[in-house]
């Protein structure tokens, strides 16, 4: 299947102060792929309209903020997780417990710490300043894996609607970023969480059960699933919990 706007000329959009500046997803440049702006900043109304529409920041200091919408986005279904028989033996063997947003400034600290071991990170100090701010209004969350009293796991992102669009993950023990996401995608229903975005493929994704969705199906889903951009009560009132809970095979 083509793309029924892939003739039409690639235009990098400068955002503007306004934070409803709305880049056209079918405009983003080929390389690299997916961009479709720069410029603007993290404030809160800006990041919550631009995830509304599925675009998402990814850049490294001292760049400009980039503003990507990708022509496949890799996605997962929450009952698509596959859970491969390592991690179930995995499973079987641990008293590892989750939680969800009681150590959200932690687990956003941890994937800033190993992306800058690894790769360099592009979790700067602005970054977490903007997504603890979101965090705080109801709509970054994090997802937590615990041995003992000690964090060895998670990943953390934004909830609208009925999507979840995930930022990144670590893990300081094998399986823990593993577990959380089985965990959550094992709560979805629940929570009312119909998508969860994964923005790039990888090969640990895919092997969790990601697969790439083709740009319109994704915006058409987007469009579905959050017609307006309002926080997830299900997912608040759980994190109202502060107990740590078991992790089931």
């Amino acid at each position: 299947m083509t793309d029924a706007h892939a003739n039409e000329e690639c235009e990098l959009m400068i955002l503007s102060e306004s934070p409803f500046d709305t880049p056209q997803p079918h405009k983003a440049l080929q390389d690299p792929e997916g961009l479709s702006a720069m410029g603007g900043d993290l404030s809160t109304p800006r990041l919550i309209h631009l995830y509304q529409h599925g675009f998402f920041p990814w850049y490294s200091e001292p760049d400009p903020i980039l503003w990507w919408h990708p022509e496949h986005r890799c996605v997962l279904l929450p009952n698509h997780f596959h859970l491969s028989k390592s991690l179930k033996k995995a499973l079987k063997k641990s008293d590892m417990q989750f939680s969800i947003n009681q150590a959200f400034h932690q687990v956003i600290s941890h994937c800033s710490d190993l992306r800058a071991r690894n790769e360099g990170t592009w979790i700067s100090d602005d970054i977490k300043q903007a997504y603890s701010r979101l965090h705080t209004l109801g709509f970054a969350h994090s997802i937590e894996v615990w041995q003992e009293e000690q964090l060895v796991g998670g990943f953390y992102g934004v909830a609208m609607g009925q999507v979840f669009f995930g930022e990144s993950m670590f893990s300081l023990q094998p399986n823990a970023s593993k577990m959380a996401l089985k965990v959550f995608c094992d709560k979805a229903n629940e929570f009312n969480i119909a998508l969860i975005d994964c923005q790039v493929e990888s090969e640990h994704l895919v092997s969790l059960g990601a697969n790439l969705c083709p740009r319109d199906q994704f915006i058409s889903q987007l469009q579905n699933l959050i017609p307006t951009p309002i926080t997830n009560p299900k997912l608040i009132n759980f994190s109202k919990n502060t107990l740590k809970h078991p992790i089931y095979v």
